[in-house]
């Protein structure tokens, strides 16, 4: 009896002290002049993304919505305080004026403090904190300015045109292509990653269970039960996690990814082999030889994010084999989803609204004329003004990640000029509200409507650049942002020239959003039909 009461006692204690860790900051906002939302129990206010009961864009316009008119409130992620930004002004101060004070984002996978060796992607640009962010995004930037991408735009256009002549070879066959966009672009996407960022070369569609395709399929599957739990792991408790070394990526990816990499790393440094991709450029950061070059100011498109002082500054460091594998597992995550995404939304959106489509197709067949039957150019592309306003309003519509987040690192005193000004404590959470301002009518007249008209040389100046974040603001916004354009751009370019987007009696009208992500359930199906 006496030991089971102490057992009971025992575990009272450990119900007590649960308790009291996930409710000790309940009460936070209580004291903060800004409406807040009532802490839950247990998973705090975002509960609904945890149990999957809506999807993440609709959860975060919902909690914008709820705040009309107040420029920031409070609400809870899990037993985290979080200050939900809802005006322009202060997301642009947040994220570029005081950027010092919110350098980091809220660690997801991975922890720069430890060292363990499974822990790959701690070792990302993304995840990086501090001084260690600071100095790999000076040290990746030079990798992705305009330049580089254009040496590598040939790989894009290859990989573009094989896809291309995938559904031609089809459609001779007699074969009616009827296709789930979402497959199709994530294999096209694939292949780009394959080939800028690993150096070798696959034909997905062709071969549609090759070891890469598989291998990254199940590394950018965030919708296991495991991956899950590891999430509100190192939402709750980062520091263990990271000693126990649980990495975002499962050991066999980790094995296959990292032996891919050093393998073409070595054998080029031994045949003095040389290819103009992104393997090439970090063997060059490897050796800390890549370095920012003068370069001719150019329009590389509306959604594009400018490199910031922070990514221009001068790198002394070099990269560890650890750190090149990381770099190159987080393009593919970051790459293969976001092209994905923003394709299959767009396709989508050209085949609801065939006067935009053929009002693009006829800029890509002027395009097509003037480069007299050669292959597409950086030069030609980005002088495709429609292409760009047709995939800004896609962006906006879609974005590819629905909330940004931030870290206050140092107590911050926030004034939104109305009399009303408090302090934002150390290790605070931001949150940027992507989707509620992209929806906003505010900023966005009829939001719900598809039109690129919004990008147009008269009317683009009228857009808050505080209010369009498709990929992000301020240093630490998405340093791919020109890779992941100049692939949307140009696979749109060479099946827009080959081929109409039509509805099959497939395609869901309108579309509802998988709950708990950012995809259509059942995906969207559309037929490629050849032009005659």
């Amino acid at each position: 009896m006496d030991i089971n009461l102490t057992y009971l006692v025992a575990l009272g204690a450990v119900l007590v002290g649960v308790y009291y860790f996930i409710t000790r900051k309940k009460h936070y906002f209580h004291h903060k002049p800004i409406p807040s939302m009532r802490f839950k129990l247990p998973l705090g206010n975002t509960a609904p993304l945890y149990l999957r009961q809506g999807s993440f864009g609709g959860f975060v316009e919902s909690i914008y919505n709820q705040f009309r008119g107040v420029k920031v409130f409070g609400m809870f992620d899990l037993n985290e305080p979080v200050f939900v930004l809802r005006d322009p002004a202060l997301i642009k101060q947040v994220g570029v004026k005081d950027f010092d004070h919110f350098t980091d984002r809220v660690p997801v996978f991975g922890n720069t403090d430890h060292d363990h060796p499974n822990l790959i992607i701690g070792k990302s640009l993304f995840t990086l904190t501090g001084q260690k962010w600071k100095s790999m995004r000076s040290t990746l930037s030079p990798a992705f300015t305009g330049s580089k991408m254009r040496q590598m735009f040939n790989l894009v256009v290859e990989c573009s045109e094989n896809t291309a002549q995938h559904f031609l070879k089809r459609a001779q066959s007699g074969t009616t292509l009827e296709y789930e966009m979402r497959d199709v672009f994530s294999r096209f996407a694939n292949d780009v990653i394959a080939s800028c960022a690993f150096g070798i070369q696959v034909d997905s569609l062709q071969n549609k269970n090759n070891d890469f395709y598989l291998n990254g399929k199940k590394m950018v599957d965030f919708n296991r039960i495991s991956v899950l739990f590891r999430f509100i792991g190192y939402r709750l408790m980062p520091g263990v996690m990271a000693r126990l070394g649980i990495d975002a990526i499962d050991e066999e990816q980790n094995r296959y990814f990292s032996s891919l990499i050093l393998s073409a790393i070595r054998e080029r440094e031994a045949k003095g082999i040389v290819r103009q991709d992104m393997i090439n450029l970090l063997i060059q950061a490897k050796k800390g030889i890549l370095k920012h070059q003068q370069e001719k100011e150019q329009h590389e498109g509306f959604a594009a994010v400018e490199e910031s002082n922070v990514g221009k500054a001068q790198s002394l460091s070099s990269l560890t084999d650890t750190e090149l594998v990381a770099q190159c597992m987080v393009f593919f995550l970051a790459g293969f989803d976001t092209v994905s995404t923003c394709l299959l939304f767009t396709t989508y959106e050209l085949t609801l609204n065939p006067q935009i489509q053929n009002k693009l197709y006829a800029e890509v067949m002027q395009t097509y004329l003037s480069l007299e039957g050669k292959s597409l150019t950086y030069d030609a592309m980005q002088k495709m003004k429609y292409m760009d306003m047709v995939v800004s309003e896609a962006l906006r519509m879609w974005p590819p990640v629905p909330q940004l987040d931030r870290i206050c690192l140092k107590d911050y005193t926030l004034d939104c000029n109305d009399n009303l000004k408090f302090t934002i404590e150390k290790g605070s959470i931001i949150w940027l509200p992507v989707q509620g301002l992209h929806r906003d009518p505010a900023y966005y007249p009829n939001p719900d409507k598809f039109d690129p008209e919004r990008f147009s040389e008269e009317r683009k100046g009228s857009i808050n650049a505080g209010a369009y974040l498709p990929f992000g603001i301020g240093p630490r916004n998405c340093i791919g942002s020109r890779l992941a354009l100049a692939e949307v751009k140009t696979i749109l370019y060479y099946m827009l020239l080959n081929f109409s987007f039509e509805q099959t009696s497939k395609t869901k009208v309108p579309l509802v959003i998988t709950k708990g992500d950012i995809i259509p359930e059942g995906g969207v199906h559309l037929e490629f039909r050849p032009r005659g």
